[in-house]
């Protein structure tokens, strides 16, 4: 195997493979969880062949392997360990036991949300199409731009669709069951939610209830997904079996569905939105402070991997405006610390350690920045705080420009195409990430003897 050396050096500082209960990986770090955490030697994990970090969190041990290589380093491992059916099932029960009440909702929600982002992220690219190509000068006409409304607006209009399937899944109820009662919360013969708050239309009076569909609605859709499941598995305790197949959807819908709509849906909405409205108004305090504070610290959310619970923020500024500076202010939060992380590197006399240093950064490009954050900044406090700095810099410039994208779910680089409706607003989020990038430089080079001394 490719990664003997680097299995038989974790297993020996994870206190042997049968210390091993779970593991799992993600994007870029291989999740370990144990039986007995206190075999582990903390003080040999920098030793790992092949990774770049180590850290601990919500009762799971992660070494930063970076995209790629870690599910390789995945595989090989199920080879040793003998267990080609690894359940993820089991491993996220396993890692829930470890979570406080409040992680738990923050996991909840990630769980829910994480699914739908390849969607999402697809309307964001297409909309960034459509806005280069029009920039360009390409004529659609009327049919040309109708088309493309479809492509680009109907993943949000039936937004509480998708999210009712992923609740409804994740709590372990029948996920159709849940398309169908999403299907109803955006139904036509509701009064279209946007219509009614711009004024176009009125809400639907019954019993004396307002009634107004529930398009670009977050929350509903989830608590909706979460009845459906709960009504079925108390329903499958006491309905008998020749007549659970009618009875039980029977039943989990139109319950759901009637409570939703008259008694839970329309509390629901206002709370959600109260809820966001505030946060936004946090985000976008005057002189551009809420911008400068939430890109310096974006970064600190990656590290305890709450930075999913963005997710929610992100797809009600695309409901309601069209545009994101989320994402803005995550890609200037990356570049302070990309810049940092860069100038740090180039401090290192040791050939391997700078070969290693830069190998770690790349990611960062594609929008991943745990190789650079637990393989470099994090390492030595001097240069992540340099690479806040550099952040709060891009999310001032954030403000003055006044710059949001399109979409979500892609930054930095794959980014660009959420800002390709002209020319400048291009312009703009590369001045961003410049400017995040030389502040975040500028100051580790300022610091350049105090820091060669910490990592040579």
């Amino acid at each position: 195997m490719k990664y003997q050396q680097t299995l038989d050096k974790l297993f020996e500082v994870v206190g042997g493979k049968d210390n091993i209960k779970n593991y799992e990986h993600c994007a870029t770090r291989l999740r370990i969880i144990l039986k007995d955490d206190s075999k582990v030697q903390k003080e040999m994990a920098e030793e790992i062949p092949e990774s770049k970090g180590y850290f601990f969190n919500t009762g799971q041990h992660q070494f930063i392997f970076g995209t790629g290589k870690v599910n390789a380093v995945y595989d090989d491992l199920k080879k040793v360990m003998g267990d080609s059916e690894q359940s993820s099932g089991d491993f996220k029960e396993d890692v829930y036991k470890n979570l406080s009440p409040a992680q738990r909702v923050i996991r909840t929600l990630a769980d829910i949300l994480v699914p739908l982002i390849p969607a999402l992220v697809t309307t964001g690219l297409l909309m960034g199409i459509r806005g280069l190509l029009l920039e360009l000068g390409v004529e659609f006409g009327d049919s040309g731009l109708a088309l493309f409304g479809m492509l680009t607006d109907t993943a949000f209009a039936f937004l509480p669709v998708l999210i009712a399937y992923s609740a409804t899944r994740k709590f372990g109820g029948n996920p159709i069951i849940g398309i169908v009662v999403g299907l109803m919360m955006v139904a036509p013969q509701l009064p279209n939610a946007w219509a009614v708050a711009g004024g176009d239309a009125d809400p639907m009076t019954v019993f004396g209830i307002g009634l107004v569909g529930y398009q670009g609605s977050i929350i509903p859709a989830i608590i909706a997904g979460y009845m459906i499941s709960k009504l079925e598995k108390v329903l499958r305790k006491v309905v008998p079996e020749m007549m659970d197949l009618v009875v039980t959807p029977f039943v989990s819908l139109t319950v759901t569905i009637t409570v939703m709509l008259f008694i839970l849906g329309p509390i629901l909405q206002v709370v959600e939105r109260g809820v966001i409205e505030s946060i936004i108004f946090l985000i976008e305090a005057p002189l551009g402070i809420g911008y400068v504070i939430f890109a310096a610290f974006q970064q600190l959310l990656v590290i305890t991997g709450l930075h999913h619970s963005l997710s929610i923020i992100e797809i009600s500024l695309l409901n309601d405006t069209g545009q994101n500076v989320i994402n803005t202010l995550i890609t200037a939060s990356m570049a302070g610390q990309f810049g940092a992380a860069i100038a740090t590197a180039l401090l290192m006399k040791n050939k391997v350690k700078r070969s290693n240093a830069l190998s770690s950064t790349a990611s960062t490009l594609f929008g991943i920045t745990e190789p650079l954050l637990f393989g470099v900044n994090l390492r030595h406090f001097r240069v992540f705080i340099s690479g806040m700095i550099g952040g709060a810099a891009g999310g001032l410039m954030t403000s003055i420009l006044g710059l949001a994208g399109t979409g979500m779910g892609i930054t930095f680089i794959p980014g660009l195409l959420l800002y390709t409706s002209s020319f400048w607003v291009f312009a703009q989020y590369l001045i961003v990430i410049a400017v995040a990038f030389a502040v975040g430089f500028i100051l580790v080079r300022i610091q350049s003897q105090s820091i060669r001394n910490e990592i040579n």
